[in-house]
Protein backbone atom coordinates (compact mmCIF):
# COMPACT_ATOMS: atom_id res chain seq x y z
CA UNK A 1 0.00 0.00 0.00
CA UNK A 2 1.31 3.25 -1.58
CA UNK A 3 2.29 6.28 2.26
CA UNK A 4 -0.46 7.89 3.15
CA UNK A 5 -1.33 11.40 1.65
CA UNK A 6 -0.47 14.65 3.57
CA UNK A 7 -3.37 15.86 5.86
CA UNK A 8 -3.52 19.17 3.45
CA UNK A 9 -4.06 16.64 0.53
CA UNK A 10 -7.27 14.49 2.81
CA UNK A 11 -8.78 16.96 5.14
CA UNK A 12 -9.43 15.22 8.48
CA UNK A 13 -13.12 15.06 9.69
CA UNK A 14 -14.80 17.21 12.18
CA UNK A 15 -17.06 14.14 13.32
CA UNK A 16 -14.54 11.48 12.41
CA UNK A 17 -16.80 8.26 11.19
CA UNK A 18 -15.48 4.99 12.85
CA UNK A 19 -14.59 2.28 10.14
CA UNK A 20 -14.45 -1.46 10.51
CA UNK A 21 -11.69 -3.18 8.74
CA UNK A 22 -12.57 -7.05 8.44
CA UNK A 23 -9.77 -9.30 7.22
CA UNK A 24 -8.05 -12.23 7.85
CA UNK A 25 -4.92 -10.39 7.47
CA UNK A 26 -3.21 -8.96 10.24
CA UNK A 27 -0.74 -7.16 8.58
CA UNK A 28 -3.29 -6.13 5.86
CA UNK A 29 -5.88 -4.63 8.71
CA UNK A 30 -3.05 -2.56 10.67
CA UNK A 31 -1.70 -1.24 7.32
CA UNK A 32 -5.56 0.11 6.29
CA UNK A 33 -5.53 1.48 9.98
CA UNK A 34 -2.22 3.34 9.37
CA UNK A 35 -3.38 4.89 6.48
CA UNK A 36 -6.80 5.78 7.77
CA UNK A 37 -5.95 6.76 11.27
CA UNK A 38 -3.49 8.74 9.70
CA UNK A 39 -6.21 10.69 7.94
CA UNK A 40 -8.21 11.04 10.78
CA UNK A 41 -10.57 8.04 10.57
CA UNK A 42 -11.27 6.02 13.79
CA UNK A 43 -11.01 2.16 13.18
CA UNK A 44 -12.12 -1.07 14.23
CA UNK A 45 -10.86 -4.71 13.54
CA UNK A 46 -11.82 -8.23 12.99
CA UNK A 47 -10.40 -11.44 11.84
CA UNK A 48 -13.28 -13.15 10.20
CA UNK A 49 -16.88 -12.80 10.17
CA UNK A 50 -18.46 -13.56 13.05
CA UNK A 51 -16.12 -11.38 15.18
CA UNK A 52 -17.32 -8.71 12.33
CA UNK A 53 -20.83 -9.36 12.95
CA UNK A 54 -20.31 -9.03 16.68
CA UNK A 55 -18.94 -5.79 17.06
CA UNK A 56 -21.60 -4.40 14.19
CA UNK A 57 -24.14 -5.45 16.51
CA UNK A 58 -22.78 -3.64 19.61
CA UNK A 59 -21.47 -0.51 17.94
CA UNK A 60 -23.79 1.72 16.81
CA UNK A 61 -20.98 4.20 15.73
CA UNK A 62 -20.07 1.84 13.11
CA UNK A 63 -20.37 3.81 9.94
CA UNK A 64 -18.66 1.84 7.56
CA UNK A 65 -17.42 -1.55 6.93
CA UNK A 66 -14.55 -2.58 4.79
CA UNK A 67 -14.62 -6.31 4.35
CA UNK A 68 -12.87 -8.57 2.37
CA UNK A 69 -14.32 -11.33 -0.09
CA UNK A 70 -11.83 -14.44 1.20
CA UNK A 71 -12.45 -15.21 5.00
CA UNK A 72 -12.08 -18.24 6.85
CA UNK A 73 -15.34 -20.25 7.73
CA UNK A 74 -17.81 -17.75 6.82
CA UNK A 75 -16.87 -16.03 3.52
CA UNK A 76 -17.22 -12.48 3.41
CA UNK A 77 -20.91 -12.61 0.79
CA UNK A 78 -22.57 -14.39 3.64
CA UNK A 79 -21.32 -11.19 5.99
CA UNK A 80 -22.14 -8.83 3.54
CA UNK A 81 -25.36 -10.61 3.63
CA UNK A 82 -26.26 -10.50 7.13
CA UNK A 83 -24.99 -7.50 7.76
CA UNK A 84 -27.59 -6.06 5.61
CA UNK A 85 -30.37 -7.59 7.53
CA UNK A 86 -28.49 -6.52 10.64
CA UNK A 87 -28.33 -2.80 9.60
CA UNK A 88 -29.60 -1.99 5.70
CA UNK A 89 -28.36 1.49 5.75
CA UNK A 90 -25.04 0.17 6.79
CA UNK A 91 -22.38 1.39 3.62
CA UNK A 92 -20.20 -1.71 3.04
CA UNK A 93 -17.02 -1.62 0.84
CA UNK A 94 -15.46 -4.91 -0.54
CA UNK A 95 -12.15 -6.09 -1.23
CA UNK A 96 -10.70 -8.56 -3.16
CA UNK A 97 -7.43 -9.68 -4.44
CA UNK A 98 -7.02 -10.50 -8.08
CA UNK A 99 -8.37 -14.29 -8.03
CA UNK A 100 -11.40 -12.55 -6.28
CA UNK A 101 -12.20 -9.89 -8.45
CA UNK A 102 -15.82 -11.66 -9.70
CA UNK A 103 -17.10 -12.27 -6.30
CA UNK A 104 -16.30 -8.51 -5.38
CA UNK A 105 -18.19 -7.50 -8.47
CA UNK A 106 -20.99 -10.10 -7.76
CA UNK A 107 -20.74 -8.13 -4.23
CA UNK A 108 -21.78 -5.09 -5.76
CA UNK A 109 -24.69 -6.13 -7.34
CA UNK A 110 -26.25 -7.36 -4.21
CA UNK A 111 -25.14 -3.81 -2.42
CA UNK A 112 -22.08 -3.63 -1.68
CA UNK A 113 -20.98 -0.11 -2.51
CA UNK A 114 -17.54 -0.49 -4.40
CA UNK A 115 -14.59 -2.70 -4.28
CA UNK A 116 -10.85 -1.81 -3.90
CA UNK A 117 -8.38 -4.34 -5.16
CA UNK A 118 -5.10 -5.73 -3.73
CA UNK A 119 -2.66 -4.22 -3.25
CA UNK A 120 -4.01 -0.56 -2.45
CA UNK A 121 -3.50 3.11 -3.32
CA UNK A 122 -4.57 5.09 -0.27
CA UNK A 123 -5.54 7.76 -2.42
CA UNK A 124 -8.53 5.19 -4.16
CA UNK A 125 -9.52 3.85 -0.41
CA UNK A 126 -9.83 7.65 0.92
CA UNK A 127 -11.88 8.39 -1.77
CA UNK A 128 -14.13 4.97 -1.77
CA UNK A 129 -14.68 5.91 1.87
CA UNK A 130 -15.72 9.17 1.52
CA UNK A 131 -17.99 8.69 -1.09
CA UNK A 132 -19.47 5.81 0.44
CA UNK A 133 -20.18 7.78 3.41
CA UNK A 134 -21.47 10.84 1.12
CA UNK A 135 -24.12 8.34 -0.33
CA UNK A 136 -24.88 6.90 3.04
CA UNK A 137 -25.78 10.37 4.02
CA UNK A 138 -27.60 11.54 1.19
CA UNK A 139 -30.13 8.36 1.32
CA UNK A 140 -30.15 9.01 5.21
CA UNK A 141 -31.29 12.08 4.38
CA UNK A 142 -33.51 11.18 1.53
CA UNK A 143 -35.31 8.52 3.97
CA UNK A 144 -35.97 11.31 6.51
CA UNK A 145 -37.26 13.72 3.82
CA UNK A 146 -39.88 11.09 2.92
CA UNK A 147 -40.79 10.13 6.53
CA UNK A 148 -41.66 13.85 6.85
CA UNK A 149 -43.59 13.35 3.59
CA UNK A 150 -45.64 10.82 4.50
CA UNK A 151 -46.06 12.24 7.97
CA UNK A 152 -47.60 15.50 5.90
CA UNK A 153 -49.63 13.05 3.77
CA UNK A 154 -51.30 10.57 5.89
CA UNK A 155 -54.80 10.62 6.44
CA UNK A 156 -55.69 11.33 10.29
CA UNK A 157 -59.09 10.33 11.60
CA UNK A 158 -60.07 7.38 14.61
CA UNK A 159 -63.85 7.92 13.39
CA UNK A 160 -65.74 5.09 11.43
CA UNK A 161 -65.64 7.61 8.04
CA UNK A 162 -62.11 7.95 7.94
CA UNK A 163 -61.48 4.63 8.94
CA UNK A 164 -63.51 3.47 6.12
CA UNK A 165 -62.20 5.34 3.45
CA UNK A 166 -58.87 4.22 4.50
CA UNK A 167 -59.59 0.41 4.28
CA UNK A 168 -61.13 1.18 0.91
CA UNK A 169 -57.64 3.05 0.27
CA UNK A 170 -55.71 -0.60 0.99
CA UNK A 171 -57.81 -2.60 -1.18
CA UNK A 172 -57.45 -0.57 -4.23
CA UNK A 173 -54.43 1.27 -4.18
CA UNK A 174 -52.30 -2.01 -5.71
CA UNK A 175 -54.90 -2.13 -8.68
CA UNK A 176 -54.72 0.20 -11.82
CA UNK A 177 -58.34 0.94 -11.55
CA UNK A 178 -59.27 4.63 -11.87
CA UNK A 179 -60.42 6.35 -8.88
CA UNK A 180 -62.91 9.11 -8.50
CA UNK A 181 -62.22 11.57 -5.28
CA UNK A 182 -65.30 13.42 -4.02
CA UNK A 183 -65.58 15.96 -1.15
CA UNK A 184 -65.77 19.21 -0.52
CA UNK A 185 -62.65 21.91 -0.69
CA UNK A 186 -59.96 21.27 1.80
CA UNK A 187 -61.20 17.61 2.81
CA UNK A 188 -58.38 15.74 1.64
CA UNK A 189 -58.99 14.51 -1.51
CA UNK A 190 -54.90 15.08 -2.64
CA UNK A 191 -53.80 13.08 0.51
CA UNK A 192 -56.05 10.43 -1.06
CA UNK A 193 -54.73 10.52 -4.32
CA UNK A 194 -51.10 10.55 -2.58
CA UNK A 195 -52.09 7.34 -0.17
CA UNK A 196 -53.46 5.53 -3.48
CA UNK A 197 -49.94 6.02 -5.16
CA UNK A 198 -47.52 5.52 -2.36
CA UNK A 199 -49.58 2.08 -1.63
CA UNK A 200 -49.39 0.65 -5.20
CA UNK A 201 -47.36 -1.39 -7.34
CA UNK A 202 -46.17 2.44 -8.84
CA UNK A 203 -45.16 4.36 -6.01
CA UNK A 204 -41.56 4.66 -7.13
CA UNK A 205 -42.44 5.84 -10.20
CA UNK A 206 -43.77 10.35 -10.42
CA UNK A 207 -47.14 11.32 -8.70
CA UNK A 208 -48.28 14.63 -10.71
CA UNK A 209 -51.21 16.83 -9.89
CA UNK A 210 -52.41 18.94 -12.18
CA UNK A 211 -55.71 21.34 -10.92
CA UNK A 212 -57.98 21.40 -13.64
CA UNK A 213 -59.69 24.48 -12.65
CA UNK A 214 -56.60 26.82 -12.21
CA UNK A 215 -55.58 26.67 -15.20
CA UNK A 216 -56.56 28.77 -18.52
CA UNK A 217 -59.27 26.87 -20.81
CA UNK A 218 -56.82 27.70 -23.75
CA UNK A 219 -53.69 26.04 -21.93
CA UNK A 220 -55.49 22.85 -20.65
CA UNK A 221 -54.57 20.67 -23.72
CA UNK A 222 -50.79 21.74 -23.80
CA UNK A 223 -50.32 21.16 -19.50
CA UNK A 224 -52.23 17.49 -20.21
CA UNK A 225 -50.65 16.33 -23.31
CA UNK A 226 -47.19 18.96 -24.10
CA UNK A 227 -46.54 21.33 -26.81
CA UNK A 228 -43.99 21.03 -29.64
CA UNK A 229 -41.83 24.49 -30.14
CA UNK A 230 -43.47 26.95 -32.52
CA UNK A 231 -46.72 25.60 -31.74
CA UNK A 232 -48.42 28.89 -30.24
CA UNK A 233 -47.08 32.29 -29.15
CA UNK A 234 -44.80 31.66 -26.42
CA UNK A 235 -44.20 27.51 -27.20
CA UNK A 236 -39.88 28.40 -27.45
CA UNK A 237 -39.44 24.98 -26.56
CA UNK A 238 -40.65 21.25 -26.87
CA UNK A 239 -42.71 20.27 -23.63
CA UNK A 240 -44.10 17.16 -22.43
CA UNK A 241 -46.99 17.38 -20.92
CA UNK A 242 -48.28 16.01 -17.28
CA UNK A 243 -49.13 12.32 -18.70
CA UNK A 244 -45.95 11.94 -20.29
CA UNK A 245 -44.36 13.37 -16.92
CA UNK A 246 -46.18 10.77 -14.99
CA UNK A 247 -45.69 7.81 -17.39
CA UNK A 248 -45.15 4.83 -15.18
CA UNK A 249 -46.64 6.74 -11.96
CA UNK A 250 -50.03 8.30 -11.52
CA UNK A 251 -51.89 11.02 -12.66
CA UNK A 252 -54.01 13.24 -10.16
CA UNK A 253 -56.66 15.67 -12.12
CA UNK A 254 -57.99 17.67 -9.36
CA UNK A 255 -61.26 19.66 -10.12
CA UNK A 256 -61.56 17.30 -13.18
CA UNK A 257 -65.03 19.10 -13.39
CA UNK A 258 -64.39 22.17 -14.32
CA UNK A 259 -62.50 20.70 -17.43
CA UNK A 260 -63.68 22.24 -20.89
CA UNK A 261 -66.07 19.85 -22.56
CA UNK A 262 -63.98 19.72 -25.78
CA UNK A 263 -61.04 18.70 -23.32
CA UNK A 264 -63.01 15.83 -21.73
CA UNK A 265 -63.26 13.95 -25.56
CA UNK A 266 -59.28 14.18 -25.77
CA UNK A 267 -59.03 13.56 -22.07
CA UNK A 268 -61.42 10.25 -22.78
CA UNK A 269 -59.56 9.36 -26.02
CA UNK A 270 -56.08 9.47 -23.95
CA UNK A 271 -57.55 7.07 -21.09
CA UNK A 272 -58.99 4.70 -24.15
CA UNK A 273 -55.59 4.60 -26.02
CA UNK A 274 -53.13 4.99 -23.71
CA UNK A 275 -51.48 7.76 -26.40
CA UNK A 276 -51.43 11.66 -26.35
CA UNK A 277 -50.10 13.87 -29.15
CA UNK A 278 -48.48 17.14 -28.09
CA UNK A 279 -50.07 20.87 -29.28
CA UNK A 280 -48.47 21.00 -33.12
CA UNK A 281 -47.25 17.54 -33.24
CA UNK A 282 -48.24 14.48 -35.42
CA UNK A 283 -46.43 11.96 -33.85
CA UNK A 284 -48.45 9.43 -30.47
CA UNK A 285 -46.60 8.53 -27.93
CA UNK A 286 -47.12 5.83 -25.44
CA UNK A 287 -47.91 6.77 -21.93
CA UNK A 288 -49.07 4.23 -19.20
CA UNK A 289 -50.45 5.96 -16.34
CA UNK A 290 -52.76 5.61 -13.38
CA UNK A 291 -55.50 8.58 -13.19
CA UNK A 292 -57.11 9.42 -10.06
CA UNK A 293 -59.85 12.03 -10.76
CA UNK A 294 -61.02 14.52 -7.62
CA UNK A 295 -64.11 17.18 -7.33
CA UNK A 296 -66.28 18.94 -5.13
CA UNK A 297 -69.11 18.95 -8.27
CA UNK A 298 -71.95 16.73 -8.71
CA UNK A 299 -70.70 14.88 -11.82
CA UNK A 300 -74.06 12.92 -11.84
CA UNK A 301 -76.15 16.23 -11.87
CA UNK A 302 -73.31 17.35 -14.30
CA UNK A 303 -73.85 14.65 -16.78
CA UNK A 304 -77.62 15.26 -16.50
CA UNK A 305 -77.06 18.80 -17.81
CA UNK A 306 -75.13 18.08 -20.59
CA UNK A 307 -71.99 19.79 -18.57
CA UNK A 308 -70.15 16.80 -18.03
CA UNK A 309 -69.50 13.84 -20.47
CA UNK A 310 -70.82 10.86 -19.42
CA UNK A 311 -68.56 8.04 -21.29
CA UNK A 312 -66.02 10.34 -19.34
CA UNK A 313 -67.35 10.01 -16.43
CA UNK A 314 -68.07 6.18 -16.12
CA UNK A 315 -63.93 6.03 -17.57
CA UNK A 316 -63.35 7.54 -14.37
CA UNK A 317 -65.63 6.66 -12.19
CA UNK A 318 -64.43 2.91 -11.84
CA UNK A 319 -63.86 3.14 -7.63
CA UNK A 320 -65.36 6.01 -5.65
CA UNK A 321 -63.96 7.73 -2.28
CA UNK A 322 -66.09 9.98 -0.66
CA UNK A 323 -64.53 11.93 2.06
CA UNK A 324 -66.85 13.75 4.56
CA UNK A 325 -66.31 17.65 5.20
CA UNK A 326 -65.36 18.03 9.13
CA UNK A 327 -68.14 19.43 10.21
CA UNK A 328 -69.38 15.53 10.05
CA UNK A 329 -66.14 14.02 11.54
CA UNK A 330 -66.32 16.29 14.57
CA UNK A 331 -64.69 13.21 17.05
CA UNK A 332 -61.50 13.49 14.70
CA UNK A 333 -61.02 17.10 15.25
CA UNK A 334 -58.55 17.08 18.60
CA UNK A 335 -56.30 14.32 17.34
CA UNK A 336 -56.25 16.73 13.34
CA UNK A 337 -55.43 19.80 15.75
CA UNK A 338 -52.83 18.29 17.76
CA UNK A 339 -51.20 17.01 15.03
CA UNK A 340 -51.07 20.19 13.07
CA UNK A 341 -49.90 21.89 16.11
CA UNK A 342 -47.03 19.67 16.02
CA UNK A 343 -46.22 19.82 12.50
CA UNK A 344 -46.28 23.49 12.01
CA UNK A 345 -43.79 23.59 15.94
CA UNK A 346 -41.60 21.77 14.32
CA UNK A 347 -41.74 23.31 10.85
CA UNK A 348 -41.36 27.01 12.22
CA UNK A 349 -38.29 26.24 14.72
CA UNK A 350 -41.25 26.91 17.92
CA UNK A 351 -41.22 24.96 21.40
CA UNK A 352 -44.30 22.57 21.35
CA UNK A 353 -47.27 23.82 21.93
CA UNK A 354 -50.40 22.13 23.73
CA UNK A 355 -53.95 22.80 22.75
CA UNK A 356 -55.82 24.15 26.19
CA UNK A 357 -59.04 22.88 26.84
CA UNK A 358 -61.13 26.11 25.97
CA UNK A 359 -59.28 25.50 22.45
CA UNK A 360 -60.55 22.27 22.43
CA UNK A 361 -64.02 23.91 22.97
CA UNK A 362 -63.62 26.49 20.12
CA UNK A 363 -62.57 23.87 17.52
CA UNK A 364 -65.97 22.35 18.44
CA UNK A 365 -68.09 25.17 18.08
CA UNK A 366 -66.99 26.03 14.76
CA UNK A 367 -68.48 25.19 11.38
CA UNK A 368 -65.17 24.75 9.36
CA UNK A 369 -66.11 25.78 5.76
CA UNK A 370 -63.00 25.37 4.58
CA UNK A 371 -61.92 21.91 6.55
CA UNK A 372 -59.06 20.22 7.44
CA UNK A 373 -57.26 22.59 5.13
CA UNK A 374 -58.51 25.69 7.16
CA UNK A 375 -57.78 23.78 10.26
CA UNK A 376 -54.25 23.42 9.49
CA UNK A 377 -54.09 26.95 8.27
CA UNK A 378 -55.68 28.05 11.93
CA UNK A 379 -53.28 25.80 13.80
CA UNK A 380 -50.48 26.98 12.21
CA UNK A 381 -51.40 30.59 12.86
CA UNK A 382 -52.14 29.90 16.26
CA UNK A 383 -49.10 28.27 17.17
CA UNK A 384 -47.21 31.33 15.77
CA UNK A 385 -49.06 33.79 17.08
CA UNK A 386 -49.71 32.29 21.03
CA UNK A 387 -47.70 34.17 23.80
CA UNK A 388 -47.57 31.27 25.78
CA UNK A 389 -46.90 26.98 25.28
CA UNK A 390 -50.91 26.58 25.50
CA UNK A 391 -52.69 27.50 22.47
CA UNK A 392 -56.39 29.09 23.96
CA UNK A 393 -59.71 29.69 22.58
CA UNK A 394 -58.58 33.55 22.01
CA UNK A 395 -55.51 32.30 20.00
CA UNK A 396 -57.22 30.04 17.41
CA UNK A 397 -60.22 32.94 16.68
CA UNK A 398 -57.08 35.65 16.16
CA UNK A 399 -55.84 33.23 14.03
CA UNK A 400 -58.71 31.96 12.21
CA UNK A 401 -60.29 35.77 11.42
CA UNK A 402 -57.07 38.08 11.51
CA UNK A 403 -59.52 41.75 11.59
CA UNK A 404 -58.44 44.76 9.98
CA UNK A 405 -57.24 47.63 12.62
CA UNK A 406 -60.59 48.63 14.33
CA UNK A 407 -62.55 52.02 15.11
CA UNK A 408 -63.75 53.28 18.49
CA UNK A 409 -67.17 50.79 17.95
CA UNK A 410 -65.74 47.55 16.82
CA UNK A 411 -66.20 48.46 12.82
CA UNK A 412 -63.47 47.67 10.61
CA UNK A 413 -61.30 50.78 9.63
CA UNK A 414 -60.27 50.20 6.27
CA UNK A 415 -59.03 53.50 5.96
CA UNK A 416 -56.41 53.20 8.34
CA UNK A 417 -53.91 52.13 5.97
CA UNK A 418 -51.56 54.03 4.46
CA UNK A 419 -50.84 52.90 0.69
CA UNK A 420 -53.35 52.21 -1.85
CA UNK A 421 -52.19 49.29 -2.69
CA UNK A 422 -52.54 47.82 1.19
CA UNK A 423 -55.86 49.00 1.33
CA UNK A 424 -56.47 47.21 -1.47
CA UNK A 425 -55.26 43.92 -0.85
CA UNK A 426 -56.85 43.98 2.52
CA UNK A 427 -60.54 44.33 1.44
CA UNK A 428 -60.06 41.87 -1.51
CA UNK A 429 -58.81 39.45 0.99
CA UNK A 430 -61.64 39.92 3.42
CA UNK A 431 -64.84 40.27 0.46
CA UNK A 432 -62.91 36.89 -1.06
CA UNK A 433 -62.80 35.34 2.30
CA UNK A 434 -66.73 36.14 2.99
CA UNK A 435 -67.98 35.01 -0.17
CA UNK A 436 -66.21 31.98 0.58
CA UNK A 437 -68.05 31.54 3.44
CA UNK A 438 -71.30 32.21 2.08
CA UNK A 439 -70.50 29.68 -0.75
CA UNK A 440 -69.74 26.44 1.71
CA UNK A 441 -66.11 26.74 0.40
CA UNK A 442 -67.36 26.16 -3.43
CA UNK A 443 -64.92 27.66 -5.38
CA UNK A 444 -66.72 27.18 -9.12
CA UNK A 445 -69.81 28.60 -7.36
CA UNK A 446 -67.93 31.52 -5.49
CA UNK A 447 -66.33 32.49 -9.01
CA UNK A 448 -69.59 32.67 -10.70
CA UNK A 449 -71.18 34.89 -8.40
CA UNK A 450 -68.53 37.13 -8.18
CA UNK A 451 -68.45 37.18 -12.07
CA UNK A 452 -64.42 35.67 -11.76
CA UNK A 453 -62.71 33.59 -14.02
CA UNK A 454 -62.19 30.12 -11.45
CA UNK A 455 -58.04 30.51 -12.60
CA UNK A 456 -57.87 34.20 -11.18
CA UNK A 457 -59.80 33.55 -8.13
CA UNK A 458 -57.38 30.60 -7.78
CA UNK A 459 -54.62 32.77 -8.01
CA UNK A 460 -56.12 35.35 -5.69
CA UNK A 461 -56.94 32.30 -2.88
CA UNK A 462 -53.45 31.42 -2.99
CA UNK A 463 -52.16 35.41 -2.60
CA UNK A 464 -54.31 35.71 0.26
CA UNK A 465 -52.95 31.96 1.84
CA UNK A 466 -57.06 31.38 1.77
CA UNK A 467 -56.64 28.30 -0.45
Amino acid sequence: MQSPGSPATFAVMAEPATILIVDDHRAVREELAFALGYDGWRTREAGDGPAALELVRNDPEIALVLLDVKLPGLDGLEVQKQLKELRPDLPVVMISGHGDLDTAVLAVRNGAYDFLQKPFATDRVLLSLRNALANAQLRSENTRLRAALQDDFRLLGDGAAMTQVRALITKVAPTDVAVLVLGENGTGKELVARQLHQQSRRAAAPFVAINCAAIPADLVESELFGHEKGAFTGATNDRAGCFEQASGGTLFLDEVGDMPLPMQAKLLRTLQERVVTRVGGTRTIAVDVRVIAATNQDLAQMVAEKTFREDLFYRLHVVRVQLPPLRERREDLELLATHFLLLACRRNGLPVRRLGPDGCAWLGSQPWPGNVRQLKNVLEAAAILAESDEVTASDLQAAATPPPARQAGGEPDWFHYELLDDFRAATEKEFLRRKLLENHGNIKRTAERIDLQRSNLYKKLERYGLK
